[in-house]
Parts: C-alpha cells; structure tokens; sequence
C-alpha cells in the first residue's frame, strides 16, 4: 500500500522556467570585512604537521620590505631556498612581493614543516588584510586550507608505523 508521500515523489516534476523580472535589483554578495589592529597589521595562525606559526603582516613601511621570523631574517632562518620559495607562494599568487613586513612566530617540528605553517599563515593574515582582492585567489590555489597530513604513529609489534620485523623461516 503507498502513502501520500510515496504518491508525490513518483509524479514528474514540472520544468522551472525562470522569467527575468525587470525590477529585481542583482543579487549582493555578503562579503567579509578586512580584520586589522590599529598598526594597520592583519593577523593568522597558520599550521603544518607539528609546527604552528602567528604571522602578522603590514604593508611595507620602508624601502624594502623587512621578513622576520623568530628575531631573525628569512634568509638566515630559511637557508635552503625550496623553504624560502615555499613561504612566498601566497605573495607570488597575489602579485604582492615586496608590497609587505611579515613578522612571524614559528614553534614545533623541523624546518619543512615550519615553512608549510608561515605559507598557511600568511595566506590566511592576507585574506584577512583584504578578504575583497585575495581570497579567491587564494582560496582556489589551496593555500588557506590546512594541509591535514600527519607521521603516522607507530604500531605495537612493527619496527615503525608499517615496517614489520625481518621474517625468518628457521
């Protein structure tokens, strides 16, 4: 026996004819506010395996725009250029070199990991400078989605998270 609503699921729906009205006004997107402090300096958290960095960042006041991270310059904490590469990702996506002070706070994991978190961190603090201008870009690149990878804990009996003890026949 079927019911009401078994009844209505099986008629065929009728076609929508959508009918532009002449009067409607165009639809507005909500759009977020820049978030900035009185320095005129956005803000972020950004993480990466174990490491998390708090990155701020401000537009250029000097000549030549200052990279501090941890008391000390990019070049010195950084010094393989894939990592230094690796943080600038989000200011070469927006077309922004040079255009920002970055300071930044880094604690956990090594090297590889920490670079992962500034990049997260500064794709986030540019957002937050401008959600307007960057956040599409960003957005569709990647960079303001936490990377989710992890090491893989150890298991009980294996020599590592898969690697089990060599088999011996006798």
């Amino acid at each position: 026996m079927k019911n009401a609503f078994q009844n209505v699921r099986l008629q065929k729906k009728p076609e929508a004819v959508v009918t532009p009205v002449a009067h409607e006004q165009p639809v507005v997107e909500v759009t977020r506010k820049p978030k900035k402090d009185k320095l005129g300096r956005a803000y972020a958290t950004g993480r990466r395996k174990e490491s998390s960095a708090r990155v701020w960042i401000k537009l250029r006041a000097g000549a030549t725009a200052t990279f501090i991270i941890n008391g000390r310059p990019v070049e010195t904490y950084l010094a393989r250029k894939v990592l230094q590469m690796i943080v600038n990702q989000p200011f070469a996506a927006t077309k922004t070199e040079g255009q920002f002070d970055v300071f930044c706070t880094v604690k956990g994991g090594g090297l590889s990991g920490q670079a992962g978190a500034i990049r997260h961190g500064i794709a986030r603090a540019l957002d937050n400078f401008d959600p307007q201008a960057y956040h599409k870009i960003l957005r569709s690149l990647g960079f303001l989605t936490r990377d989710p990878r992890a090491v893989e804990r150890k298991k009980a009996g294996l020599k590592k998270a898969r690697k089990k003890p060599q088999f011996s026949k006798r």
